[in-house]
């Protein structure tokens, strides 16, 4: 037995064209590829499945990622929610989130999902400069991403953009600018996101062979500073090391995964964590991740929690604690190395913490084993 889930998350596997620096589970297909049906007939099998099963039942939050969800057009996407209308509660009281990209997303999409439930989209823009949209291997130019937000508020208060930092040639004005630009475009939320180079991608590529240099950390940590003063200045609150909200507007699904809340995945490489008391186990594709007992577990809960603003309770330290006693000195020693500042009940991450984001992480769970 385990605990009932509270999100869902939906990937849809399918791209216009894959962008250098992407290693998610996704694949570049024509629009009228048979791929596209097989995968919504699946979908569709597998979330009728989860309803009579009663999997959907507390299910608070939806995210339908990828890939690109929009790409796969608009006839696809009300089959889908269409479905998840009758097998679950999809009220106004669940967030709905759907990822969308400047290339596909029309006036008649945003019309169209917002009456079938879903209440809140995300855009990856990733930058407003046409220069840096180039380098990343992007299908829109900066107009069609400014357009994208505009048509997504002509139904959605509950819009957030995408935006990367630390790109070569990218100077710190090209991405303060995109981040003004993404403020006076009237979005309640931004995540961002340094740019990272994965194994096998183009950039990864380029990189290995000397035809581009690799990020520069001073740089992105420059970035990400600039990012942090300037939403701040225009009302955006920072939740978590990447995501800024204005007040209200935090992603209840994205904080489901940093506060240990069950989720279930459906689709390709889609991501399911169960919970009891005893266990916590992630799988992908039918294979096992991670499988944590409970002292494992309590420790995540800690390391997690400093992913958030508002870290974790002393309530919540004393917990893990009772099975895990060395990490109280760990945590003291994080907070004299100025990574943790430990203020009244709680325990929350520095600036320079979230910037060390591997040395915080990796202390903590290294008490785990």
């Amino acid at each position: 037995m385990h605990d009932p889930y509270k999100a869902l998350y939906i990937h849809v596997p399918f791209c216009k064209q894959r962008c250098r620096y992407c290693d998610f589970a996704t694949q570049a297909v024509d629009p009228s590829s048979p791929l596209i049906r097989e995968y919504v007939d699946h979908v569709i099998l597998e979330i009728r499945r989860a309803g009579k099963q009663g999997l959907l039942s507390q299910v608070e939050t939806v995210y339908l990622g990828g890939g690109t969800p929009s790409y796969i057009g608009l006839g696809a996407l009300t089959e889908i929610m269409y479905i998840l209308g009758l097998s679950m509660h999809l009220t106004d009281q669940v967030e709905c989130t759907m990822e969308a990209n400047p290339d596909s997303l029309t006036e008649r999409m945003v019309n169209d999902l917002w009456a079938l439930g879903v209440n809140r989209l995300s855009i990856g823009v990733q930058s407003f400069d046409d220069n840096v949209l180039r380098t990343l291997g992007r299908v829109h130019d900066a107009q069609a991403a400014r357009r994208a937000v505009e048509i997504a508020h002509g139904r959605f208060q509950n819009v957030s953009v995408d935006l990367m930092c630390g790109i070569p040639g990218q100077s710190a004005e090209s991405f303060r600018q995109s981040l003004r630009t993404a403020i006076e475009l009237g979005v309640t939320h931004v995540s961002v996101y340094p740019l990272a180079i994965e194994p096998g991608t183009p950039f990864d590529e380029l990189v290995s062979r000397g035809a581009m240099p690799e990020p520069d950390d001073d740089v992105e940590a420059e970035h990400m500073r600039i990012a942090a003063q300037e939403l701040a200045q225009a009302g955006f609150e920072r939740y978590e090391v990447a995501n800024y909200a204005k007040p209200g507007f935090q992603s209840r699904h994205n904080t489901a995964y940093w506060t240990g809340k069950p989720y279930l995945g459906i689709g390709p490489s889609a991501a399911t964590m169960t919970q009891n008391a005893q266990r916590r186990m992630r799988k992908q594709d039918d294979v096992i991740t991670d499988d944590l007992d409970a002292r494992q577990m309590r420790v995540e809960d800690v390391m997690l929690g400093m992913r958030m603003s508002q870290g974790v309770s002393e309530e919540t330290l004393s917990r893990a604690c009772e099975l895990a006693p060395e990490l109280r000195e760990v945590m003291e020693g994080l907070v004299e190395r100025g990574l943790v500042r430990h203020c009244d009940d709680r325990w929350q991450p520095t600036e320079r913490g979230w910037l060390c984001g591997n040395e915080l992480y990796g202390a903590i769970f290294d008490v785990a084993p």
